[in-house]
């Protein structure tokens, strides 16, 4: 006789089941937009995010619990230089977890004055799926070194003034959109794995969402995403990110070929400025 939870999971139609499966191999992705924006609207010179800041999201499919994402900001001190520590972690929980195990964790070093990454770590286990690669940054030299331990495999690439996924958010800090219309975009570069491309985000204007904390005022964005390799169309995600000091990401909506995928600020630790809800 199978087990209650396996009875509930064949109540999932198959489809769904396997669009699941699907989405939860970009977990990265939902990562990687959430440390893009979860300073990118602070005016420059503020103090959005410090050491000890700690912040969790709840992603969810439908009524389907899939999974959360993690995200702390620490420091490190060398003798040569002061460098912040930015740590983000996804996972798969509950139903989803059964059939498709997920574990990432990425971590970046950054120097302060240059806002440039030192070194870039990943690692990933998506289904059985392994990824464990380090990423040193030479900005003299203008090359990246990626060092590949499933491979076992070492090259260098050369670049010029890149970010990596993390990095990128103590970057754009330092950006201003003041004076940016609706529909205009601020654009930067990312070094992803072994390649340099593009990041192209647009200002929608401002909405109140209703939160679990209550109604907040947001920026809304949207990244434009390639068509056919995550989601169903080139602008089908869109990000709200929270209009006070703290600049955090408030929620992140894809739309799919089946249903959506959401993704809502769950807890939050150590901002630097009070979180404005609207009472």
């Amino acid at each position: 006789m199978k087990s209650l939870s396996f009875f509930i999971f064949d109540l999932v139609p198959y489809f769904v089941r396997k669009q699941i499966q699907y989405e939860m191999k970009k977990t990265r992705f939902i990562v990687t937009v959430l440390l893009f924006t979860s300073s990118l609207f602070a005016q420059t010179g503020s103090e959005v995010f410090k050491k000890g800041e700690q912040l969790k999201y709840r992603i969810h499919y439908g009524i389907i619990n899939a999974g959360y994402a993690s995200f702390e900001v620490n420091e490190k001190n060398t003798e040569n230089e002061s460098l912040y520590h930015f740590k983000g972690k996804g996972w798969t929980t509950g139903m989803t977890n059964w059939f498709f195990h997920v574990k990432d964790t990425y971590e970046s070093f950054v120097d302060k004055k240059s806002q440039l990454p030192r070194y870039f770590k990943r690692r990933v286990n998506e289904g059985g799926y392994i990824i464990s690669r380090d990423i040193y940054f030479d900005p003299l030299k203008k090359i990246a070194k990626i060092q590949d331990h499933k491979d076992k495999t070492v090259k260098e690439v050369p670049v010029e003034k890149v970010h990596d996924m993390i990095s990128a958010v103590y970057h754009l800090r330092n950006q201003n959109i003041e004076d940016l219309a609706i529909g205009e975009s601020l654009e930067l570069k990312m070094f992803f794995d072994a390649e340099t491309f593009p990041f192209k985000l647009k200002y929608l204007g401002t909405q109140i969402l209703k939160t679990r904390f209550g109604k907040i005022k947001c920026f809304k964005l949207r990244p434009l995403v390639q068509s056919g390799r995550v989601f169903e169309e080139e602008e089908s995600l869109t990000i709200w990110v929270s209009s006070d000091k703290n600049r955090i990401p408030v929620r992140i909506k894809a739309s799919l070929a089946i249903g959506a995928l959401k993704v809502d600020l769950f807890q939050y630790k150590g901002l630097s400025h009070p979180f404005r809800i609207i009472l």
